[in-house]
């Protein structure tokens, strides 16, 4: 009765004395065995599919979480978050531990996810993943890559360099290659341009662009994470380059200490918080057994700041 049961079938005075034995008693109800009773954990499970040394470098992880947190309170759910870089993350689902997953950052050969699906569970990507029956909530990644080398083309790069945020077993890192390449041949350039892999941190894009760095010619490179274009602009500034003006950078998320960096950054802005709260409350709709469409896909923009400018040499009044 204590568990407000529908099914109990109670009379309304021993229900009333019962409920005032029990505040007199200073009792509370016992949430996880509330949440066994009735079939339900109401909480919904984080699976952020990174190590924890590359959470640990996620600036915009803070605001995702808030957005999945607002969407989950107002449902009366909590959030269970789970670093999965391997293993088992179903075992949450099959111990009753969460009533649905939200899998960030999937991986194209998650055969984990893949299981999960076929046995119907309610599961929500965030991000993107083809060829997996599962609604996701994303960005379009590839146009907002596009979108940032195409800001470097009209200012007159012509030799641009990539460096991805991650391998490109994320889908979100391939995304973010084709819109680079896409940017380049739609403007008659070899879409081939130079191209070098990070791995999350700051670290690792500094060692990325100290290897692109010995190619001739580079003007701009666009880097598909802030976090990494840190790294990057200290490789730039350790050879004795200036940015912009012997490199231009252009980076991705717009994290909260971008418009501090040296220069300011010029970054495409990702919704952190809405993509939070759209994916939880599109999961807490599967978990309901409400419809929920195949994709959303949430609009990004481009930040200009000081860290983007032309070419040296360049007339700026041409690019203006």
């Amino acid at each position: 009765m204590l568990n407000d049961r529908v099914e109990a079938r109670i009379s309304p005075a021993t229900r009333k004395r019962v409920l005032e034995a029990a505040a007199t008693l200073g009792y509370r109800p016992h949430a996880a065995a509330r949440g066994l009773a009735g079939g339900r954990s109401h909480t919904v499970g984080l699976i952020l599919r990174q190590s924890p040394e590359q959470i640990a470098e996620d600036a915009l992880l803070a605001e995702t979480l808030r957005g999945i947190s607002a969407a989950a309170r107002a449902a009366g759910f909590r959030v269970l978050v789970e670093p999965f870089h391997n293993g088992a993350y179903g075992d949450l689902i099959r111990s009753h531990r969460a009533d649905g997953l939200i899998i960030s950052g999937p991986h194209t050969n998650d055969a984990e996810l893949v299981a999960l699906v076929e046995q119907n569970t309610p599961i929500v990507i965030q991000g993107s993943l083809n060829g997996v029956p599962v609604p996701c909530v994303d960005i379009d990644n590839q146009s907002s890559a596009q979108m940032a080398v195409e800001h470097l083309i009209e200012l007159g790069h012509r030799r641009i360099a990539c460096v991805t945020h991650a391998a490109t077993t994320y889908t979100a890192a391939r995304q973010r290659i084709e819109g680079y390449q896409l940017a380049l041949e739609a403007a008659g350039l070899e879409p081939d341009g130079p191209i070098a892999e990070a791995d999350f941190n700051a670290a690792s894009g500094r060692s990325a662009m100290a290897r692109l760095l010995e190619a001739d010619g580079l003007t701009a490179v666009f880097v598909a994470s802030d976090v990494v274009a840190l790294g990057a602009m200290a490789a730039i500034r350790e050879t004795g380059r200036r940015i912009p003006d012997d490199i231009s950078v252009v980076g991705f998320d717009d994290v909260p200490v971008a418009a501090y960096f040296d220069p300011p950054l010029t970054t495409v802005r990702l919704p952190a918080y809405e993509l939070g709260r759209a994916v939880g409350t599109a999961l807490l709709d599967r978990i309901a057994g409400r419809e929920v469409q195949d994709r959303t896909i949430l609009p990004t923009e481009l930040v200009i700041r000081s860290s983007t400018g032309p070419p040296a040499g360049t007339d700026e009044r041409a690019v203006a």
